[in-house]
């Protein structure tokens, strides 16, 4: 019986179809060769697409990166972590540097009533600076952020001129302003009947002053970071809560702070890093006085390391301030991540 055209044999399991569609068993050896010649194609393949190691960690983005911040990571190693190290070698022998007293630089410090005073206006200081920068930076932030646009431009300029002058070179114009022969300020207010004050001799008002000059410098950097951030803030936001009903006041608590709430934080801790190691205001108006009542802990430790010529001191003075500023960081990162994890 023959079969119908176009009909084929159906395949047998290990046997392949010849030219005529017949199919033909195949032999072990043959079955086994091209195995092996598939497992050398694939092996062969495998090893055409393996790139060499050297040349896989190379085209690896972390390791181009890594490779791109090395020299500032060394920079930052060369003027940063070793001046640190080193003076916490120093902070560890006594006066002559010859002999080791471990802790016994910080048992003297902590038994001067001196010292406690500087921890004291350490603190008044950078707290206070940088609670009327960072009001000061947002209200301001405000005002330009709701100026047109050129104008804008012109206002930034202008207000970012404190914080661009070398620190040096406007403190020596305050110190004009507050000679007490010469002063600009005790000329005005003698003009509605007020007497001179002493802006550098009595305690409150050269705190006044050291602060003053301190917020008036460093405002700029809050304002144009409040700025930046202010324009992170969608006005749909605004549109939301003015279409609720909401005032002015309510648009700043609800909508405008909890945007900026992480900028503000970030903001803060650099400003209070910054301001806790000021050396150059205080050191240029009053050089610690009144009798030491707005020394820092830069301008005392370097009254003690250098002047005194007890440099292992002054640098326990200095390293004083790394748990008070690691206390204050952790505090506000943990923050920050909470409020990150959140969103």
């Amino acid at each position: 019986m023959r079969e119908p055209p176009g009909a084929r044999a159906a395949p047998i399991a290990g046997s392949r179809p010849n030219w005529a569609g017949f199919a033909i068993p195949l032999q072990e050896s043959d079955t086994m060769a091209d195995v092996v010649v598939e497992q050398g194609h694939t092996v062969s393949a495998a090893r055409a697409r393996k790139p060499t190691s050297l040349r896989n960690i190379l085209g690896r983005k972390s390791t181009v990166a890594f490779m791109l911040t090395l020299p500032l990571i060394l920079l930052v190693g060369l003027l940063v972590l070793y001046p640190a190290l080193y003076s916490v070698h120093l902070a560890t022998l006594n006066k002559s540097m010859q002999k080791f007293v471990a802790l016994g630089n910080f048992q003297f410090l902590f038994k001067r009533d001196t010292f406690w005073m500087v921890v004291k206006q350490s603190c008044i200081f950078a707290l206070t600076a940088v609670f009327f920068k960072a009001l000061i930076g947002f209200i301001v932030a405000h005002f330009v952020h709701n100026i047109p646009g050129k104008k804008q431009r012109k206002w930034r300029g202008m207000l970012l001129v404190p914080w661009v002058i070398p620190p040096a070179m406007s403190t020596l114009a305050w110190l004009w302003l507050f000679d007490p022969s010469y002063s600009a300020f005790n000329y005005t207010l003698s003009l509605f009947g007020i007497g001179p004050v002493n802006w550098l001799g009595d305690t409150f008002w050269a705190r006044f002053s050291v602060i003053l000059v301190n917020v008036w410098y460093g405002a700029p950097f809050f304002l144009i970071m409040y700025l930046a951030a202010l324009k992170s803030v969608p006005d749909q936001l605004y549109e939301a809560a003015a279409i609720d009903g909401a005032n002015w006041w309510q648009k700043i608590w609800y909508v405008t702070l909890p945007m900026m709430r992480n900028i503000i934080a970030i903001t803060a801790l650099f400003s209070l890093i910054v301001t806790f190691a000021n050396f150059d205001i205080v050191r240029i108006l009053t050089s610690g006085g009144p009798l030491d009542k707005t020394h820092l802990f830069a301008t005392w430790a370097f009254k003690v390391g250098i002047e005194g010529s007890d440099i292992p001191l002054g640098a326990s003075v200095s390293l004083f301030m790394v748990p008070i500023l690691a206390i204050a960081a952790i505090f506000i990162l943990r923050d920050v991540s909470k409020r990150g994890n959140e969103a």
